[in-house]
């Protein structure tokens, strides 16, 4: 495997937590919480593999490129829309961290009602972290490839 695998590897780990996460929704939803718990568990690990190999990918780009990113240049027209998706995909994927650690702890612990309570605003932003990050994928590297570096 070579760094200029990771993106794609991303992108596909983003797409198994968004379909996870979804199974994970209708399934609370249909009060199978057994089958919720499995899938919640296995978005969790997918998006845990997601940040290891993202984190991977900015330290090499780094070490090779001299940058941890890809800038998004062409064409100039389409980059403020670019960087919004990805300004807001950044901030909710910084503020998912302590808010799936906290919806897990709650889960782990058996309080339903916190659990629900922090999850109404969890899963949402969690989602759209996943759906963003292969929409940034596809941006970047099949809809309007950018140079690394």
């Amino acid at each position: 495997m070579e760094l200029q695998d990771l993106p794609l590897i991303n992108a596909v780990l983003n797409f198994c937590s968004a379909i996870l996460l979804a199974c994970g929704f209708v399934a609370i939803k249909r009060e199978n919480k057994d089958l919720h718990k499995k899938c919640m568990v296995c978005a969790l690990i997918t998006s845990s593999l997601f940040l290891t190999c993202y984190l991977i990918y900015h330290v090499g780009m780094q070490r090779v490129h001299g940058s941890a990113h890809t800038n998004f240049v062409d064409p100039a027209w389409f980059r403020p829309y670019y960087l919004a998706i990805l300004t807001t995909h950044l901030l909710l994927a910084i503020a998912i961290v302590p808010m799936v650690i906290l919806t897990v702890l709650h889960a782990v612990k058996q309080n339903w009602e916190k659990h629900k309570r922090i999850a109404r605003w969890t899963w949402p932003c969690w989602m759209y972290v996943s759906v963003t990050g292969v929409v940034i994928y596809l941006l970047l590297y099949q809809i309007f490839p950018q140079v690394p570096g």
